[in-house]
């Protein structure tokens, strides 16, 4: 019998690339879905990568209700809450973003601790880690972004709740065998999709740069993440005995600037990319009246370092290379859109 894994959120970019990571790593698999009626389109991508056999099977779960949450739970022996609501534009309510991620969070917990679940992978992201977001800084597994920084985007702030409500939840169990917890910190995620959806934030962004549509690249550099590493490194965190209780950027080495994902298609033939950068007073003007500038404010000018060496060691792993994320991406994208 295959271990199963309860992998929330199996429909979105990441959570696709989870699926497939399991199933090639002989999980028996149980996604999430908002509506049942999206398993058909989620089964033909898993298809084209990896043959599920009986082990892929789908349950209805919204962030916002706690029904189905204990069925879901039934049988498995593992979960991965992927499931995140994200929109790259700043709204006009930050609850928007943070009630959708601190009580989806909360709930995946509690029902997973009800059903003696053994330990949860929970996908947050670097914007949790960005202390006050209003300085270039080096980040480590133990920097958190303050909630009450004048800078913070709603996103930021819904990732570092739930967060840390999570942490709160696991550090408050009492019994002798308390539940796992590992968490996965990515910067912004490119890499191939397995969908065609591109309307996710890095994905949309990258097709703006290929088509042209972004004049002016922002000034900021970050470190950058490939989705099929963080596939892989929410996989092998499942049952690795050195990831209990530790958060793990997933991550480029070293921070790269959006200009050189720039640079970087445009050598290779993407000649609508534009290099030139943005003023940093022109986007800071521009988050006043547009949401989308507001959301990139904390980062502009700024440079943040994260350190994955400890990410590196515990999984024996190594980056996959900018360039070829880049480039895949950009590959993947022509073939759903050009």
């Amino acid at each position: 019998m295959n271990k199963k894994v309860l992998l929330t959120g199996i429909s979105g970019y990441i959570g696709n690339h989870c699926a497939v990571e399991l199933l090639k790593s002989g999980y028996s698999v149980r996604g999430s879905v908002r509506s049942l009626s999206k398993t058909e389109k989620v089964i033909d991508l898993i298809n084209k990568e990896v043959d599920p056999k009986d082990n892929l099977e789908f349950c209805e779960l919204d962030l916002l209700s706690d029904e189905g949450w204990d069925d879901a739970m039934s049988g498995c022996d593992f979960v991965l809450h992927v499931a995140s609501p994200f929109i790259n534009i700043e709204p006009k309510d930050e609850n928007e973003y943070i009630r959708p991620a601190v009580d989806g969070t909360m709930r995946a917990l509690k029902a997973a601790k009800k059903a003696g679940i053994k330990r949860v992978v929970l996908t947050s992201s670097m914007v949790s880690m960005l202390e006050d977001a209003d300085k270039s800084i080096d980040i480590n597994f133990e920097s958190w972004t303050n909630v009450n920084a004048t800078n913070v985007s709603a996103y930021a702030k819904s990732k570092t709740l739930a967060e840390q409500a999570a942490w709160d939840f696991i550090g408050a169990q009492t019994d002798t065998t308390p539940m796992e917890l590992t968490v996965v910190n990515p910067g912004p995620v490119f890499g191939p999709t397995l969908s065609g959806d591109l309307s996710g934030a890095s994905m949309g962004m990258f097709e703006q740069m290929m088509l042209g549509k972004m004049p002016r690249i922002p000034q900021a550099s970050i470190n950058m993440s490939d989705v099929r590493d963080i596939a892989k490194i929410h996989v092998l965190a499942l049952e690795n005995l050195n990831a209990n209780g530790k958060r793990f950027i997933v991550t480029t080495e070293k921070p790269h600037a959006f200009q050189e994902v720039a640079k970087i298609l445009k050598s290779n033939g993407y000649n609508k990319v534009s290099t030139k950068l943005a003023p940093n007073f022109l986007l800071n003007f521009m988050g006043n009246f547009n949401r989308e500038a507001r959301s990139m404010r904390s980062f502009i000018g700024k440079t943040y370092n994260g350190d994955v060496s400890s990410t590196m060691e515990t999984f024996n792993w190594e980056p996959i290379r900018l360039e070829k994320t880049v480039l895949d991406t950009a590959k993947s994208i022509e073939s759903y859109r050009m």
